[in-house]
């Protein structure tokens, strides 16, 4: 048997069931790898407490034979989610000291479902970002390397991704606002999720672009990506975005055939200067479907070209809202006074120590594009654009197409800093093949499918029918398999 940490979460799931290991000594190598790897930066809060007091409620549970479907699995929640009692602040110097009193919905189903939290996950600043660069905890550390280059694992979710891969954990949340999983996965060779919008709860999540944001799981298998999805998804009550639908058994379903299932390739997708790399992982993506009996054809996405400038408007126009909140009034970060200062002092002082360069540049976009006289040109506009790229894919759909296949990025992973001093656009552009899927609220998976000429994980994306996680998952396994992929970052840490 591989070493503990490195067991994907189905292998996990049947050794402890079998008694081959325990949930204690499968936590225990956990920690230790998480403690070996400190150059990777990819966890920012450690709970070993919390952490080994639930893998002997777990190996109890296993004992009695009452054991659920995680229960056991180590796994890394991303800092945006709030976690009772432990430090929730989103990579943000803003939320410093912020002990949440409750915990979210999807962390909470997690620990319901047996899951061990490890601890809290590196990620950029409020989930702004694409290179885990904006994070006041440092960036983290790709664990894949090159020429003794530093690789971001991507953003936003970049400690889920690089924790992941590198064996700290067997599985990770992520949120996806306009990549932030299927990003950081294709980067790491890993694999994620971005499910339908409205099939994991919001709340408890620190608010990025509410009608984006939604939560997913990271893992490192197709089969693990089911299994964490069935345990994260389902309907609250507190959320009232959250769809009121019943989760399937996404693991029962992996493993049905695909043949004559139709998949998409949009033409839009064929970008000018894609690198040849990223054409020909596509095209041996396609052909791998058609071999397993899917019919390929092409399809438009005519509003596809204006999908990036249009959620550029809308997540900062929403990102600008939801964090007025953050004035250090209630809790968090308070800057001190001069004497003679008041509120308006006290605001200012707060909101420019408390936040990054990349959260005042978005918030001060969204603040614009809502005010007076800029509205209907900018955000108004952008909604209006947001609905004709709903209405491409549901044409699609209608058409009979299942699924639709597509890069997941337009390159495999940069270096740490390499785009720091760059137009902030040319950081932005890492979400072309991305954004789309979040505009529609559509589901979306990346997976590795291949490396670049340098040993660096390339992945491809599918894109799903709204609330056919389960078709598209099986649409992944399928592709997984025939693209064999096993390769694994060296250790150096």
């Amino acid at each position: 048997m591989s070493a503990l940490n490195e067991l994907t979460i189905a292998q996990a799931r049947d050794a402890l069931r079998k008694g081959e290991t325990t949930a204690t000594a499968l936590t225990e190598a956990c920690l230790t790898a998480i403690e070996g790897a400190s150059a990777l930066n990819a966890f920012v809060h450690m709970t070993p407490e919390i952490a080994l007091d639930r893998a002997r409620a777990a190996d109890a549970r296993l004992k009695a034979g009452e054991a659920p479907a995680l229960c056991g699995i180590p796994v890394g929640i991303k800092d945006l989610f709030c976690t009772e009692g432990v430090p929730s602040q989103a990579a943000s110097r803003i939320l410093g000291g912020f002990l949440p009193p409750y915990e979210s919905t999807v962390s909470a189903q997690l620990r319901d479902a047996g899951a061990v939290m490890l601890g809290k996950l590196n990620m950029d600043e409020f989930a702004m970002g694409s290179s885990n660069e904006t994070s006041c905890y440092g960036p983290a550390v790709n664990p894949w390397k090159v020429d003794d280059r530093t690789l971001t694992p991507g953003g936003s979710s970049g400690g889920s991704a690089a924790a992941v891969a590198a064996g700290l954990c067997l599985g990770a949340t992520g949120t996806d606002t306009g990549g932030s999983i299927r990003q950081p996965a294709a980067f790491t060779g890993t694999v994620g999720l971005k499910p339908t919008y409205g099939r994991c709860s919001r709340w408890g999540i620190v608010a990025f672009a509410s009608s984006l944001d939604q939560a997913g799981p990271m893992t490192r298998t197709v089969r693990d990506t089911a299994i964490m999805l069935g345990a994260m998804a389902g309907h609250d009550p507190k959320d009232s975005t959250s769809a009121d639908l019943p989760v399937p058994d996404y693991e029962a379903m992996l493993g049905d055939s695909v043949k004559g299932r139709k998949i998409g390739i949009p033409r839009e997708y064929r970008m000018e200067g894609m690198p040849e790399e990223i054409e020909k992982l596509w095209a041996q993506g396609t052909e791998m479907l058609r071999d397993a009996g899917a019919e390929i054809v092409d399809i438009s996405l005519p509003h596809t070209q204006y999908a990036l400038p249009a959620y550029y408007v809308v997540a900062p126009a929403e990102a600008s809202s939801n964090l007025a909140r953050y004035d250090g009034v209630r809790f968090g970060h308070r800057a001190k006074l001069a004497p003679g200062e008041g509120i308006t002092e006290m605001y200012e002082k707060t909101r420019a120590e408390g936040f990054g360069a990349e959260v005042q540049r978005r918030v001060m976009i969204g603040t614009y594009v809502l005010s007076a006289g800029f509205y209907d040109a900018y955000y108004n506009r952008a909604r209006k654009v947001r609905t004709l790229i709903k209405r491409d894919f549901e044409t699609v759909f209608a058409e009979g197409v299942d699924a639709i296949l597509t890069p997941a990025t337009p390159s495999a992973a940069f270096g740490l800093g390499a785009m720091q001093d760059a137009d902030p656009v040319q950081m932005y552009l890492n979400d072309i093949f991305t954004v789309p899927v979040n505009m529609a609220g559509l589901p979306g998976i990346a997976l590795p499918a291949g490396l670049d000429r340098q040993g660096l994980p390339l992945g491809l994306q599918l894109i799903g029918r709204p609330w056919d996680e389960a078709g598209l998952l099986n649409l992944a396994h399928v592709l997984e398999a025939a693209a064999g992929f096993v390769s694994k970052p060296a250790k150096w840490w």
